[in-house]
């Protein structure tokens, strides 16, 4: 499931160029691997830039737990969720005045889940580094379940409590074992998560959005001079 990206093309001839080593972050992912093995579901390295591992749902927190107490990863650094469903309305930019919301819905997508892959909607990121001896940071990923429940990292890293807040309040993923999960920005009465990719901005929908406007011409010119001069202006 691991990968390594070498920054080559597929296509390109064959050549003798040694493909790139990185140790250390080779030895972090075979660590990671040996103490959570079947739980490590895919991971990808890039040499000298990062390093993806993704684990199973269950083993999320225990996840954390590794990369904190036995790799000294102790710098928490962000947890946040993305949803991977392009987004069913198309571009805010197309007005419903141009675009009548009906042919947007509905469409069929294919999801694209990023470095080291992924099989749900939703997925978990979190960071974490060690930023005072080997200098060198991971990436850790988890799909989320249809039940929209994980394990809290809180526990752990207790950075990221706020952060969890908020995943829960823009994406609707309850962290089992969160101190309290309650909103930070919306109103409490509030419906819906603003971050999923099927909640509308109908303030987009329905009235074009503010940079597509007509470029006008300046006083004293005439529609069409600047393309003149884009055209003909080295002619001279």
């Amino acid at each position: 499931m691991s990968s390594v990206d070498t920054g080559s093309s597929a296509d390109a001839p064959a050549t003798d160029v040694t493909e790139p080593v990185d140790e250390l972050r080779a030895g972090l992912l075979a660590s990671f691997e040996h103490e959570l093995g079947d739980a490590v579901t895919g991971s990808f390295l890039r040499p000298g830039v990062d390093l993806w591992i993704r684990v199973d749902a269950g083993a999320w927190r225990t996840a954390a737990d590794v990369a904190r107490r036995k790799f000294g990863l102790t710098f928490f650094d962000f947890l946040s969720a993305v949803d991977w469903m392009p987004s069913p309305f198309g571009r805010y930019e197309d007005a419903e005045v141009d675009t009548p919301l009906a042919e947007k819905l509905n469409q069929p997508y294919e999801l694209q889940t990023g470095a080291a892959g992924g099989e749900t909607r939703f997925q978990m990121l979190a960071r974490v580094a060690d930023v005072r001896s080997r200098r060198v940071g991971v990436t850790l990923k988890s799909d989320v379940p249809d039940s929209m429940r994980i394990p809290s990292w809180v526990p752990v890293y207790a950075g990221a409590e706020w952060h969890e807040r908020e995943t829960w309040e823009m994406f609707g993923i309850t962290f089992e074992g969160h101190p309290g999960l309650r909103h930070i920005y919306l109103p409490s009465d509030f419906e819906g998560h603003p971050l999923r990719k099927d909640f509308p901005l109908l303030a987009r929908v329905v009235k074009p959005w503010p940079g597509i406007v007509d470029v006008e011409p300046m006083p004293g010119e005439e529609a069409g001079d600047e393309d003149a001069e884009a055209e003909g202006g080295d002619a001279g």
